[in-house]
């Protein structure tokens, strides 16, 4: 049963969901109406929790300006730590984690920066259980707050779609994925974030996944992804309930050093009708463009935004409205997931926005990849090859002031893996000014500079020669999926089709090239990472 009287931190620290529904307004006021049916005004406190007991002790002061949110308003603290916000009978209040302050965690990681308020409780009639009814608003719903020095430059570990739809599936990520993070300790990751489809469908897979999630030892966010919502519900309001129960409001914002960032749901449910089945499209309700304006009006014009999501924002139906409040900043960037292909995109006039500059949107690598599907290595897990011929793996990304930089992770591969290069194993000497060299760079976009160079075996290397980036599908993608095709009775899930990859590279080889044992050598500059390169060796053969 969830308590009816606070101190919140004591339900926090009893590993329980903390959920709370705080208004905001912009101009900082204490207290703030809300639109909208209106039952009752929560009151509470943010408090600086100096021993982290999770009880607000007597020397234990209120911490002032710090934001609270309802999910449309936002209000400040007064000086004694106070907020007063109106809530009614489905509401989420939430604090805004400032710099240098951290919430508590569950067990799980989870952070706990909110408390809910359903004295009725989710929906009985739904496979996965929501909220339990909370009972009578408390008299006071305090947020406890612990003192954390925070860098200027940090790094966050980015998962696009887990989507695992059973323990099995979780076991795969666990080894491929998590093992290696945290042999990795040297990634050195303030947090980490979940871009949504954390789970396939089944919201039971949701603890077991983020108890493995939880090894990785740092605090996770999490975004809700079109298959984590519960698919019995008829509006987008009820499809969050699951969701709510474990990780708490679907959007919410939080800052970490210099950077603000903002989660965000843009998975609007349309419920089923008759014989008609629920779906999806993206899209932000009417409340949650409310909090984001709310949100956006509070912090300063030149600080770092961080917009994070699942379905890719030039895919949002209202998404014009969100550009309008972010396209004058000097300094945002967007996350999402979803697709199952790694990818940048560089938002400009011809999708509506309208700022000085394009708008970078970022297509997180997958940790499932394509759905756990392909042929199994002598692990016994699915290679999972993407669609656009790269890896599964998840992103680690480095933040520093308006700056910020992304590296792509392979799964159980080491850091330097970020491309594959095709070429034959052997060209005749005369072949070569026809022959194809393709380099697929995982983390290459528009903005990425591609060129080659061929060395002998005493490594003497020739000219850097340019490569065109030319979009195309993945050559062993596609000979991976044609050799699945003649398998008859395969034990696995075959792959999906193909997708036509923008981060391919092509050059015909030098005519010059000396007969014998070859290195191909291939070097990509990205202005969102750092230099990486591969190499491949081929033999040429003389006339």
């Amino acid at each position: 049963m969830r308590p009816t009287t606070l101190p919140l931190i004591a339900i926090c620290f009893c590993m329980m969901v903390v959920e709370a529904n705080l208004a905001v307004s912009q101009d900082a006021s204490p207290t703030q109406a809300v639109t909208g049916p209106v039952t009752e005004i929560a009151r509470g406190v943010v408090f600086d929790d100096k021993n982290a007991n999770g009880t607000r002790d007597r020397d234990e002061p209120g911490i002032k300006d710090i934001r609270v949110s309802n999910g449309s308003d936002i209000v400040k603290t007064d000086a004694d730590g106070h907020y007063e916000l109106s809530v009614d009978d489905d509401a989420i209040i939430f604090v805004i984690k400032p710099r240098d302050w951290a919430t508590p965690l569950s067990r799980n990681h989870l952070p706990q920066f909110y408390y809910i308020h359903k004295p009725k409780g989710s929906p009985e009639d739904f496979r996965f259980a929501g909220v339990a009814p909370t009972g009578p608003l408390p008299n006071s719903v305090d947020f406890p707050l612990l003192r954390r020095v925070e860098p200027d430059k940090f790094k966050a570990i980015m998962f696009g779609d887990p989507q695992p739809s059973n323990v099995a599936q979780v076991e795969y990520m666990s080894h491929d994925v998590i093992e290696q993070i945290i042999s990795e300790q040297a990634h050195g990751a303030a947090f980490g974030v979940t871009l949504g489809d954390i789970v396939f469908d089944d919201l039971s897979v949701m603890e077991p996944h983020n108890q493995s999630v939880a090894l990785i030892g740092i605090p996770w966010y999490n975004v809700i992804g079109n298959h984590d919502l519960n698919l019995e519900a008829k509006t987008d309001e009820q499809s969050d309930e699951t969701f709510e129960r474990i990780y708490g409001p679907s959007y919410y914002s939080f800052d970490y050093g210099p950077t603000h960032f903002m989660v965000l749901d843009d998975v609007h449910w349309h419920g089923p009708e008759g014989d008609k089945k629920g779906g999806y499209h993206g899209g932000f309700s009417d409340e949650q463009m409310k909090f984001i304006r709310n949100d956006l009006a509070l912090i300063p014009q030149d600080q770092l935004v961080v917009l994070m999501m699942h379905i890719p924002l030039d895919g949002v139906r209202d998404r014009e409205e969100l550009y309008r409040l972010i396209e004058q900043r000097p300094a945002t960037v967007s996350l999402s997931a979803h697709t199952h292909y790694m990818e940048h995109r560089f938002l400009g006039e011809e999708n509506g926005w309208k700022g000085p500059k394009k708008h970078h949107h970022i297509v997180n690598v997958t940790v499932c990849g394509s759905w756990w599907r392909g042929r199994k290595d002598e692990r016994g897990i699915p290679h999972a090859t993407m669609s656009d011929g790269g890896p599964n793996g998840y992103s680690i990304m480095e933040f520093d002031g308006q700056k910020y930089t992304l590296e792509m992770r392979g799964a159980n591969r080491p850091a330097e893996y970020q491309m594959n290069l095709y070429a034959p194993e052997s060209v005749a000497q005369q072949d070569l000014a026809t022959t194809d060299l393709v380099a697929n760079v995982f983390n290459g976009s528009e903005k990425t500079k591609v060129s080659f160079r061929v060395g002998d075996p005493n490594g003497k290397f020739g000219d850097w020669n340019t490569m065109t980036a030319t979009r195309m599908t993945d050559p062993a993608f596609v000979a991976e999926k044609k050799r699945e095709e003649e398998v008859p009775n395969r034990p696995w899930t075959s792959l999906p089709g193909a997708h036509s990859t923008p981060h391919i590279w092509t050059a015909k080889l030098p005519a010059a090239i000396a007969p014998g044992t070859q290195i191909i050598e291939v070097r990509a500059t990205n202005v969102i990472g750092k230099q990486v390169s591969g190499r491949r060796v081929i033999q040429v053969k003389a006339n």
